[in-house]
């Protein structure tokens, strides 16, 4: 994958576009490579192996996925129902969720609070990552946030015989605007939301840094972040050349594809695309077919840039 980084460096993005390079890739590559900023994100190390479904699932619907030892379940919130009786408001689900997540996590470790700002903040960062707010994407991120705020979450991780959980909310508060309000203020919410305790700490304790510039590069694709988290989480601990199975890719990041041909037609394309936007992954396909071989690389962000941040 590093060639089209190189060819985007020597003769430009119209050259590599010229070439047997997926369009979608170049464009990623290309983005990702003209950023300037340099900003940071995080993302609390679970996110990185266990992540939300692609689509929207019935209300009333759990969602459960694997990444090795680690298992993640997300029970739907409910809210007050218009007959007198509560309503399920579904698990978040899909791009935008990833991005409300991710916003979230980087802010509150910034500032080093559980309070984190929201509205014209929240809308600020998504315009860095391409999500002008207005019209449909604002009613998207509403209600993505809403099922966010109040979503219940498993994290399962099993060694050996032994199996340990920890059960918590994402968020301890959030106070919305209605939408009228909403409209006439040009705001998102009113204050602030709090991150609950435990999941701030956990956040505090494992956090995966992330480069701000690829997300925005791959802002509409969430199988595409969920890898590059993925890969950005993993690569950079491996000691050696690691095997891994079509199958275990498709256990993780398969949820909702019946066929393996189906999953893998979907999956390389977005393995190739977060790679457009981490230049240091090595990830091959192995020679026999049977699924990927990672290598040990660099993380997207050196240790010298978080540690001045």
């Amino acid at each position: 994958m590093g060639q089209v980084h190189d060819i985007l460096g020597l003769k430009g993005r119209q050259a590599a576009l010229q070439l047997d390079f997926d369009r979608q890739v170049v464009e990623a590559a290309a983005a990702y490579m003209a950023d300037e900023d340099g900003s940071i994100g995080f993302l609390y190390s679970g996110w990185c192996q266990a992540a939300l479904p692609h689509r929207r699932l019935p209300n009333h619907k759990g969602w459960q996925v694997e990444g090795g030892p680690y298992c993640l379940i997300v029970e739907p919130g409910m809210r007050r129902g218009a007959a007198g009786e509560p309503e399920h408001v579904g698990v978040p689900f899909g791009s935008r969720a990833r991005l409300i997540l991710i916003y979230l996590q980087s802010e509150a470790l910034r500032t080093g609070s559980r309070d984190v700002v929201l509205g014209k903040s929240l809308r600020q960062w998504l315009g860095r990552m391409g999500i002008p707010i207005g019209g449909k994407n604002l009613s998207i991120v509403r209600d993505q946030t809403e099922r966010i705020s109040r979503c219940r979450l498993t994290f399962e991780v099993k060694q050996g015989n032994r199996l340990g959980l920890a059960n918590q909310n994402i968020m301890d508060s959030a106070i919305f605007l209605e939408p009228e309000e909403e409209e006439a203020r040009g705001t998102l919410f009113a204050q602030t939301a709090k991150l609950s305790e435990q999941f701030f700490e956990g956040l505090r304790r494992h956090p995966v840094p992330i480069q701000e510039a690829a997300i925005g590069a791959i802002s509409n694709n969430s199988m595409a972040i969920d890898i590059y988290v993925w890969l950005a989480y993993r690569l950079h601990s491996l000691s050696k050349p690691t095997p891994l199975s079509w199958r275990a890719l498709k256990t993780q990041f398969g949820a909702g594809f019946a066929a393996m041909n189906n999953f893998k037609t979907k999956f390389v394309p977005n393995l190739k695309l977060a790679m457009a936007v981490y230049p240091e992954a090595r990830v091959e396909e192995d020679d026999e077919g049977r699924g990927l071989v990672l290598f040990p690389s660099r993380p997207p962000v050196a240790e010298k840039l978080i540690a001045s941040r």
